[in-house]
Formats: structure tokens, C-alpha cells, sequence
């Protein structure tokens, strides 16, 4: 007891077939069929636009900016015009 037998199986298959008719069940199927082959296409060609890996194009180089903790000219000319004597 609750298993699915082959008799449950038929006779969802009968009602389905009832209400969807045989026509309108190859049209889907078919329209199945399309959309799986579509979908493979579209993963191959996906893969094909994908260039391979390349090295890693690194820009030229900037000037590196100035640390924070240095001191320019300007500070160290008023540092010590201000130190008391």
C-alpha cells in the first residue's frame, strides 16, 4: 500500500488524455522537443563566444602618491620658524 502501481499510472494517463486530447499532447511535446534543442544551441554558442583565458594586460605605470605621514616643505619651514627659542 502506497506504492504507485501501473493502474494509477493508466489512469492518470486517461484523464489526461481526455482532457488535453492527443493532438494538443504532441504539440507539447514537440514544443518540448524545440525548447531542449534551442537551449543546447544556445550553450554552444555561448561557449564559442567566450574568448580563452588571456595573460592579465596591466596599464601603465602612475607616479605613486605621496604617503600621508610625510611632511612636505612648507610644514617643515613652519615647524621650525615656530619653535621657541
Amino acid at each position: 500500500m502506497g506504492g504507485i502501481g501501473i493502474w494509477q499510472i493508466i489512469i492518470v494517463a486517461v484523464v489526461i488524455l481526455i482532457l488535453f486530447g492527443r493532438g494538443r499532447i504532441s504539440e507539447m511535446m514537440g514544443d518540448f522537443g524545440k525548447g531542449i534543442s534551442s537551449f543546447k544551441k544556445g550553450m554552444s554558442e555561448e561557449d564559442a563566444k567566450t574568448p580563452p583565458a588571456s595573460p592579465r594586460i596591466v596599464g601603465p605605470e602612475t607616479t605613486p602618491e605621496p604617503d600621508v605621514g610625510s611632511t612636505s616643505t612648507e610644514t617643515k619651514a613652519r615647524d621650525t620658524s615656530e619653535t621657541p627659542r
